[in-house]
């Protein structure tokens, strides 16, 4: 009978661990089914509670287990190395399920805006400051959490007081050594809070054109047109110019340019471009111009200004607009190509003769829409846009002037 009660003594601690690891399963598998159940509806939040589900088993498992053990076996000499590995455990668990509550939040902060409107500025900034806050709440817990763990060793407790002595010259040391990595750190979180790039913001950087895909707390990840991904420390953008084409809207301009002959038909090429905007749902119908900018030698350019919703229409309606050009050139004025001539000049010069009139019909006298500054409504408010801040300011800058 002794016997008997001698092995069910020293399987008590067994049959605890065995009672409080199955409490802490169920009591997971409810809590994570009811938070299931909650967000049904949302498939990307539902996705973020299930990686939270190891996690939590783990928490709540060594905390049952340390409380059954304390109730069975703590007078035991294996108690104290066992409990000391149930608390580093723990301590370990605890920090990585506060990892995944961050991305749960994460998820459900930004799984109530929408991404899919081309002009989604406060999403992307939201994104942008969310994703960065993680990343530093994930920082402060792993250094929560390895502070803990030395804390637990007696060594380090006592070594305390020292630290903290020389508090002052190790914060000189190592800000000496991780200056570079700091200057990062500081240059992504203005980047997050300062709104001068966002993810899935269109920039152009080195010369090449991309958008943001990442921005870390160190650098940001650019995704090139060509899938190619380019990684810039977080500095780069605090200190060095970029472009950024979604900075205020998605909608922007861009330019097609030809060099063409003397003899290039002005009106027919303005009256084909008007064809070729209407024949297309690349343009945005904000800007079609046609304009002669330059006159030299024995060329004169021609520059093309549309307008589009989002660069990646605009790339398509420029090329689609210098094809459309080209071919009618080489189709209906093939004179208008640009060459080179040598002419004989004589004593009486030969008359001039007009062009035939191409099938656009286009009237070289019509210039309603050749002025991207005058001409109509929205050129008269383009140009007050860069007119200058005013006569008023001008003359108190004079004035001003004049007193110094």
């Amino acid at each position: 009978m002794q016997d008997l009660l001698s092995i069910a003594s020293d399987l008590k601690p067994v049959f605890a661990v065995l009672l409080a690891v199955g409490a802490a399963l169920l009591l997971a598998r409810i809590f994570q089914e009811s938070l299931a159940r909650i967000f049904r509806r949302v498939p990307r939040i539902r996705e973020a509670i299930a990686q939270g589900r190891n996690p939590l088993r783990l928490v709540l498992s060594l905390i049952g287990i340390r409380i059954g053990l304390g109730a069975t076996a703590a007078g035991a000499e294996w108690f104290g190395p066992v409990s000391y590995v149930l608390t580093l455990g723990l301590i370990a668990s605890l920090a990585w399920l506060a990892v995944v509550v961050l991305l749960i939040v994460e998820v459900m902060l930004l799984s109530k805006y929408s991404t899919d409107s081309k002009d989604n500025r406060r999403m992307r900034r939201l994104k942008t400051q969310i994703m960065l806050g993680r990343r530093v709440g994930v920082a402060v817990i792993v250094t929560i959490g390895v502070a803990f763990v030395l804390l637990t060793i007696p060594e380090v407790q006592a070594l305390g007081a020292g630290i903290l002595a020389s508090a002052g010259l190790i914060s000189i040391v190592a800000g000496l050594a991780v200056q570079s990595s700091l200057t990062n750190v500081f240059a992504g979180v203005q980047l997050a809070f300062t709104d001068a790039i966002r993810v899935d913001d269109v920039v152009v950087v080195e010369t090449q054109w991309g958008t943001i895909e990442e921005i870390t707390m160190t650098y940001v990840v650019v995704h090139l047109w060509d899938d190619r991904r380019l990684i810039l420390p977080s500095t780069y953008f605090t200190s060095t110019p970029f472009e950024n084409w979604t900075r205020k809207q998605s909608a922007i301009l861009g330019t097609v340019e030809l060099d063409l002959d003397w003899r290039a038909p002005v009106g027919d090429l303005r009256a084909h471009l008007k064809e070729t905007l209407a024949g297309t749902e690349l343009w945005d119908g904000r800007t079609g111009v046609l304009q002669i900018t330059d006159a030299v030698n024995s060329l004169v350019r021609v520059r093309i200004l549309v307008s589009a919703e989002d660069s990646g229409a605009l790339f398509d309606l420029r090329c689609l607009v210098r094809e459309a050009m080209v071919t009618y050139l080489q189709e209906w004025h093939p004179g208008a190509l640009p060459r080179q001539r040598w002419e004989e000049v004589h004593a009486k010069a030969p008359g001039v003769h007009k062009a035939p009139r191409s099938r656009a019909g286009g009237d070289p006298e019509d210039t309603s829409t050749s002025q991207f500054f005058t001409g109509s409504i929205e050129a008269i408010d383009r140009r007050h846009s860069f007119a200058g801040p005013g006569k008023q300011v001008f003359e108190e800058r004079e004035e001003n002037s004049v007193d110094d």
